[in-house]
């Protein structure tokens, strides 16, 4: 039994996470593979049989889902309805990977004030067999009741461009994530060869975790040099990035984790064990556009709202036993590392990320939360988790633990004052003529070819632009000399020269 058991010094309202689980389908049939309400009805059942009572599903008060790709107008009233909880109140998040993280926050908030006692939050796609699906050219089950009217929604839309950006290249993460690492690259001086080898370790070490997590998408052990070079299977996507560097949503997944208040918990019988308090949590937004970034491979978002986070918590980096960064990429796991202190050398997943557990989209920081509290309750200690949204834009945070909080109670941070008054900087999108690359990635086709390079440049005023480079000769020396720091040419058509 945890050694909280024998602690009577918190809140009654302090939350606690009583049942957590995860679901993952490997069906290679689409035309009988589960659809993402079966799947996350599974997994709201499955945390309930975690939770060691049967009781802990009556009364609640919201069922919480994460949004997906799915057409669902409510998914919590549909899943309300496959576990009998017909009236129970529903919520449906708005799209980003930041999301399940600030909705469990917010939830957390809402149980110590008293606003709720106990509250489901959920999320689960079957892109897996959706794309099985359409490559077979076969119709899958449809199960979203369109009668429903829409549900209460929860955060705000998620911006990611303007367009600008759009026309110049900075349309998807595959593309973006690679540009923030040659931006860390330049800044710590590396050669190419030697930061291509200190990701691919990086990812390495997240391959072994995966490797061990029965939920894992991707659990064979890949080497760094079965990481960082293209074969058969493993193409270059965005320079210096792999397929076996980028986040890897072809799963059908789900999870759900039921939070109540300490008080509630006591009522429905919930073993003292199965509890995993809920410290505190922050949220914060960097520059919603990346241009106005002052620096591409830094997010003080996630250094204000790390440093409160883990103030409210009473902790620092080293208190913290288990730790999961969202890691789409290389280069979001390497800045959220520095801007909260943490080793990089140090293990950060607990499922071994979005390439090797797999992204069930929005849902992979649900994913991580349900690995967590198993992993508490097996090493108990302190555990930290970070969500990101957009290009390391939307930032969700908390503080987990098996003895409670040494306040007493679940405190909540948004330090985004403290963020806005950091230095950003301006868009210099009508600027044409001398620049100086930044960062830049190189684009490859399907084929495994390059075919263009995202480069971003600062002006001569120092504000910061885009532009493509589709010269063949340049895309290969870009990806053996770091272009990094080098005089460059912007016509007004976006191409670069030099």
């Amino acid at each position: 039994m945890l050694g909280h058991a024998l602690v009577v010094g918190y809140d009654s309202r302090t939350p606690v996470i009583v049942g957590a689980a995860q679901v993952t389908d490997r069906i290679e049939d689409p035309t009988t593979a589960r659809t993402p309400l079966e799947l996350m009805v599974d997994a709201v059942r499955s945390a309930a049989v975690d939770a060691g009572t049967t009781t802990v599903l009556r009364g609640l008060d919201v069922i919480a889902v994460v949004g997906g790709l799915w057409s669902y107008p409510d998914p919590g009233r549909q899943i309300a309805q496959g576990i009998g909880a017909d009236s129970t109140a529903t919520l449906l998040t708005e799209f980003s990977g930041h999301i399940p993280q600030a909705l469990v926050n917010d939830i957390a908030g809402r149980i110590q004030s008293g606003d709720l006692s106990s509250a489901v939050v959920c999320g689960g796609e079957a892109n897996r067999a959706a794309r099985r699906a359409r490559r077979a050219g076969t119709e899958r089950r449809r199960d979203a009741d369109s009668s429903l009217p829409p549900a209460e929604r929860f955060g705000p839309p998620l911006v990611m461009t303007d367009d600008v950006e759009s026309e110049r290249g900075v349309l998807a993460p595959a593309f973006v994530y690679p540009v923030i690492d040659s931006a860390i690259r330049h800044a710590r001086g590396e050669t190419i060869k030697e930061h291509r080898d200190r990701i691919a370790e990086l990812w390495a070490g997240f391959s072994v975790v995966a490797s061990q997590n029965p939920h894992a998408a991707r659990q064979e052990m890949l080497t760094a040099n079965e990481i960082k070079e293209p074969s058969d299977g493993n193409r270059m996507v965005g320079f210096p990035y792999t397929v076996a560097m980028n986040a890897n949503n072809n799963v059908d997944q789900a999870s759900a984790v039921i939070i109540c208040s300490t008080e509630r918990a006591r009522e429905l019988g919930v073993p003292i064990d199965r509890w995993v308090f809920i410290h505190a949590g922050a949220l914060s937004t960097d520059t919603p556009r990346l241009t106005n970034r002052h620096e591409l491979h830094r997010s003080p978002g996630v250094r204000h709202a790390g440093q409160r986070c883990l103030e409210l918590a009473g902790a620092g980096v080293d208190d913290l036993a288990h730790v999961d960064l969202y890691s789409c990429f290389p280069s979001s796991v390497q800045v959220s590392a520095s801007e909260i202190g943490l080793d990089i050398d140090r293990s950060l997943t607990v499922t071994g990320g979005l390439t090797f557990a797999g992204a069930p989209i929005n849902n992979y920081s649900g994913q991580a939360l349900a690995a967590m509290v198993h992993r508490l309750r097996a090493e108990p200690g302190l555990g930290f988790i970070h969500a990101n949204g957009g290009y390391m834009t939307s930032h969700a945070m908390a503080v987990y633990g098996t003895e409670p909080p040494p306040a007493g109670h679940f405190a909540h941070a948004h330090p985004q004052t403290a963020v806005d008054e950091e230095p950003t900087r301006s868009a210099g999108h009508d600027h044409f003529g001398p620049t100086t690359v930044e960062a830049y990635s190189v684009i490859h086709n399907r084929a495994g070819k390059p075919e263009w390079g995202l480069v971003a440049l600062r002006t001569p005023t120092d504000s910061r632009t885009w532009g493509r480079i589709t010269d063949a000769a340049r895309l290969s020396a870009m990806m053996e000399v770091d272009y990094a720091g080098q005089p460059a040419e912007l016509a007004p058509n976006g191409i670069v020269s030099a």
